[in-house]
Parts: C-alpha cells; structure tokens; sequence
C-alpha cells in the first residue's frame, strides 16, 4: 500500500484518481474551495499559494507519492488574472515538486496538451512547445520549474474527461447533459485532440508510477478525433441524437483566449515504456457510457459538501 497525496482532490481527475485507488491504497486528498464528505480517503482543506504551505503538508502526512492535479485550469480566467495564475500553475508546482525531491517522494506533475499552438500536431515530447494563451504559458512554465527541481518527476502531458463534483468540468459531461435533455450543442470542426477517459488515465497514472517512470510523456489517447466528432461519438454510444450536435469553428464560438487547433500528441514513448498500447476512443467513451449505466455521476455529484 502506497500514501498518495493528491492535490486538487475535489477536481477532474483528482477526485476521479482518489475514488478508484482508495480501497488499495492510502490517499490523502487536498481540497481549496470545494468541500468533500461521504469519500472513502482523508480529505485536507488548504490553499497551497499560501507561503510555506506545501511544506507544511508533506511534513504532517509524509506521502511516498505526490500526484500534483491542482491548478487554475479556466483557459479565459488566466486571460484575465495571468499573474494569479502564474502563481497557482507554475510556482507552487515548482515549490512542490522541490520539497518532494529534497524529502525522497515521488513527485508526478500534471501538465497540458495546450502547450503546443496545434498548427502541426504530431506532437513528440522533444518537440518545442509554443503556448498561445496565459493558462498554457504558465502550465509550461510549471513544467519548467518542476524539471529544474526535481529531475526525477514525472511530467504528465494529459487531455481528458470524465465525471466531475458538479457535472460540468469536461467535454464529455458537457455533450451528456445537453444530449439528453434533447437540447442542441455545437462541437467545434477545427480543433482535434487526443482525450482519455479520466479513470483511463487514473490506471495509466498509477501504472507509470509502479514502473518507476520518471521524465516528460504524452499521456492521452493514440487516436485523434476534432471535439464535433467526439460529440457525434458520444451520442452514438449512448444512444442520443446527434443530429442536436451543429459543426462550428471555435472562432465563431465567441471565445476570449486562442484555442490551439491540432493537439495531436504521439504517444510512442509511453507506449514502448509500459509495453502496451493506451486506450482508443471507442474504449475510453464505452467505459464512460458504462459508468452513467452505473449512476457513476450521480454518486460523485453526491460527495460534494454544500453550504459552506
């Protein structure tokens, strides 16, 4: 049994990665704003921006392992507050993952696809990034920071999506929610990424560890598809109508940052490291319709602690 600390436990993949490996392991998970009760590991409420706070929880609960999922990960909010979010997604990785490596933990940063300006795509991890908006600029600048601290991180370049505290964090959700209250979305045509299902890449993130993995990777999926056939895909699985689903640029969509177009990242490193090919969409969207099945995003919207 491994003590985890997860940071940003009530977020995406956070919680999503405290859920399923609580029963095997020993997680600690650190909250900011959004309180946590009914989980199955010990949650900590803390802003870690704060002077010497990091410091502070890795001393108290002494992890073997610090997956490092929290940041400041609104696209438009860093456009307005590029200062606040320096300081959330570069500089307290960069304390952490220092504080890690002067106390022997294992330290696993989770970065961005959107590092890159996606006007190529096949992206390798040598490649050189290009970030086109403030909340890319201060991922890369974490990745940055956290090599310089602690050389034997792991960097984690991750898209993805899944069942979130409230049912409106990922893309996935987002196609759900309206698709099956018969209510028409639009799915942009211009814009193709790889994503994985977050429990998808919970087991990826896990297995990287127990291998001992250290270094940067492109963890996503190796298939690509834009975010309209993503939808598309969505309602076929779950049986929904997408012909709700219009095509779209995202420059008609009104949107205040940059979005990069191609984010297409290869995956050839992490595959040969691990041995086996990562999940395709078809299995990454099948595993998502099976937990809606399930009342998965009924049980996570459940465990947030309202009123306070």
């Amino acid at each position: 049994m491994t003590r985890f600390l997860v940071t940003g436990a009530s977020g995406l993949l956070g919680l999503n990665f405290s859920l399923q490996f609580a029963d095997r392991h020993d997680v600690v998970g650190i909250v900011h704003r959004n309180r946590l009760m009914g989980v199955p590991f010990q949650v900590v409420q803390a802003n870690l921006s704060e002077p010497g706070k990091t410091m502070d929880l890795l001393r108290e609960f002494k992890p073997e392992v610090v997956l490092h999922c929290a940041a400041m990960a609104n696209v438009d909010a860093c456009e307005d507050d590029p200062g606040k979010a320096y300081r959330i997604n570069a500089e307290v990785s960069g304390e952490m993952a220092g504080f890690c490596a002067q106390q022997g933990i294992r330290f696993v940063h989770i970065s961005t696809d959107a590092v890159f300006d996606g006007r190529l795509g096949n992206y390798l991890e040598e490649d050189l990034p290009n970030p086109i908006n403030a909340y890319a600029e201060t991922k890369l600048a974490a990745e940055h920071l956290v090599t310089a601290a602690n050389p034997n991180a792991i960097i984690a370049r991750v898209n993805f999506y899944g069942y979130s505290l409230f049912g409106r964090r990922s893309l996935g959700e987002f196609f759900v929610n309206h698709l099956a209250a018969g209510e028409p979305v639009k799915g942009f045509t211009d814009v193709v990424f790889c994503p994985l299902e977050v429990n998808d890449l919970a087991d990826v993130l896990l297995e990287m560890i127990e291998k001992d993995l250290s270094g940067l990777y492109h963890v996503l999926s190796p298939e690509s598809l834009s975010k309209y056939e993503f939808g598309c895909r969505i309602a076929k699985e779950f049986g929904f109508d997408s012909s709700l689903i219009t095509p779209i640029t995202w420059e008609d969509a009104g949107l205040k940052a940059t979005r990069s177009p191609n984010l297409t990242l290869r995956v050839d490193k992490l595959q040969a490291d691990l041995g086996h090919a990562l999940p395709g969409q078809e299995e990454g969207i099948k595993r998502f319709h099976r937990l809606y099945q399930e009342g998965y995003p009924q049980n996570v919207q459940s465990l947030v602690k309202l009123g306070l």
